[in-house]
C-alpha cells in the first residue's frame, strides 16, 4: 500500500512538473497575462476550489482537529493516570500485609487499589482452601485481567490517530489527482494552455497534498509518542501487580506455622473484616 501511493505522488508529481514545463514553453498574451486569478492565498485557492477538491480540504481539516484534540484529551488522561499510579506505588511499598495495603490506599481511586480489592476477594471466596499455590494462581488471574482492562482503557481513542496517519496521504493524493484532471480538462475545454486555464486546477492539487501531509505527519509522531507513554504505564501496572502478590505471598507464608483455624481463614481476611 505504501509502495503503490509513493508511486502514485511520483506520477502525480512528474505529471505536474510536465504540464508546468509545457505551460513555460507556451507564450501567453498580455489577454492572458490580465485573466489570470490573482488570489492564489490558501484561503482564495479553497473558495476558488471544486466543490469535491472543496470536501477532501475539509475533511483534512477536520482530521487535523481532531488529531490535536486526541492528544490534549490524552496527554492530560496519561500524566495524571502515571501520577497517580506513582503515588499509589509509593504508599503501597512500605505495606507488610495485604490488608495495610488496603488500608492505605483505602481512599485511592487507582487500578492499585482495584488490584487490593481483587485478592482481598479472592481470598474471601477461597476460604477453607489448603492450596497456596492454587490462591496465588488465582489471584494472579484476576491481577492480570484488571492490568488488561487498564491497558484498553487508557488505549482508548489513540486508534483514531493510526487511521489519520495512514490514510490522510491518500486523501490528500486523491485531492491532488482531481486538481490536476480538472486542470487538463480545463485545457481541453477551452483549447489553450495558457497558465489562466491551468493554474488553479494545479494550485488545488498542491494545497489538497499539503492538507493530507499537514494531516498526517502530527497524527504519526503523535501515536508513536503515546505509544511509547502507553507501554510505561502498563509498566507501573505490572509493578503494582507484582507488588500486590509479594503482599499475597507474605499473608500466605505467614499461615504457615498458624493454627489449623488460622490456615482456613486468612489473617488478611480477618484484618480486612
Amino acid at each position: 500500500m505504501k509502495l503503490f501511493g509513493t508511486t502514485l505522488l511520483r506520477a502525480s508529481l512528474a505529471l505536474v512538473l510536465s504540464a508546468s514545463a509545457a505551460l513555460a514553453q507556451t507564450p501567453g498574451t498580455d489577454a492572458d497575462s490580465n485573466s489570470l486569478p490573482r488570489d492564489l492565498t490558501p484561503w482564495g485557492m479553497f473558495l476558488n476550489a471544486d466543490p469535491l477538491v472543496k470536501a477532501v480540504l475539509i475533511g483534512l481539516a477536520f482530521a487535523s482537529v481532531v488529531t490535536w484534540t486526541v492528544w490534549l484529551a490524552k496527554t492530560i488522561e496519561l500524566v495524571l493516570a502515571q501520577l497517580r499510579t506513582r503515588a499509589a506505588l509509593r504508599s503501597l511499598a512500605p505495606a507488610r500485609r495485604l490488608a495495610e495495603g488496603a488500608e492505605r490506599l483505602a481512599a485511592s481511586g487507582t487500578p492499585v487499589r482495584a488490584y487490593l480489592d481483587a485478592a482481598v476477594a479472592e481470598f474471601r471466596v477461597s476460604a477453607g482452601s489448603a492450596d497456596r499455590d492454587g490462591i496465588k494462581e488465582r489471584i494472579a488471574s484476576r491481577l492480570e485481567r484488571i492490568e488488561a482492562a487498564g491497558g484498553r482503557r487508557i488505549m482508548r481513542g489513540t486508534s483514531v490517530l493510526a487511521t489519520i496517519g495512514a490514510t490522510a496521504p491518500f486523501v490528500g493524493l486523491f485531492g491532488t489527482v482531481w486538481g490536476i484532471m480538472n486542470s487538463f480538462i480545463g485545457i481541453s475545454r477551452e483549447h489553450t494552455t495558457n497558465l489562466a486555464v491551468v493554474a488553479p486546477g494545479i494550485a488545488e492539487a498542491l494545497l489538497a497534498t499539503a492538507f493530507g501531509l499537514a494531516a498526517a505527519i502530527p497524527a504519526v509522531v503523535i501515536y508513536n509518542m503515546f505509544a511509547r507513554s502507553m507501554a510505561s504505564y502498563r509498566a507501573q501496572l505490572g509493578d503494582a501487580s507484582a507488588e500486590v502478590l509479594r503482599l499475597v505471598s507474605r499473608d500466605l507464608d505467614r499461615q504457615v506455622g498458624g493454627s489449623a483455624a488460622a490456615a482456613h481463614r486468612p489473617a488478611a481476611v480477618a484484618a480486612v473484616e
